[in-house]
């Protein structure tokens, strides 16, 4: 436990006290902000979408480099 001499070592403490408490705060709210912002409808279509088509690029790419054919069978 810090033991202090004076008041003013008192108020200093609590000030930054204070402004970390602040901080905190608006860390939290930052955080939560961004959550609700990575879980919004837009936010997750677009995700699957550009994971979609990212797949199928880096697939079209590779089939390119090794000659990959798709294979069409008719009934």
């Amino acid at each position: 436990m810090k033991e202090y001499s004076s008041f003013e070592e008192i108020d200093r403490d609590l000030k930054i006290l204070k402004l970390q408490n602040q901080i905190d705060k608006e860390e939290i709210r930052l955080s939560v902000q961004h959550t609700k912002e990575s879980l919004s409808p837009v936010s997750l279509v677009g995700g699957i979408l550009g994971s979609i088509m990212q797949k199928a690029f880096v697939l079209k790419a590779v089939s390119k480099i090794f000659g990959v054919k798709k294979v069409v069978t008719s009934r």
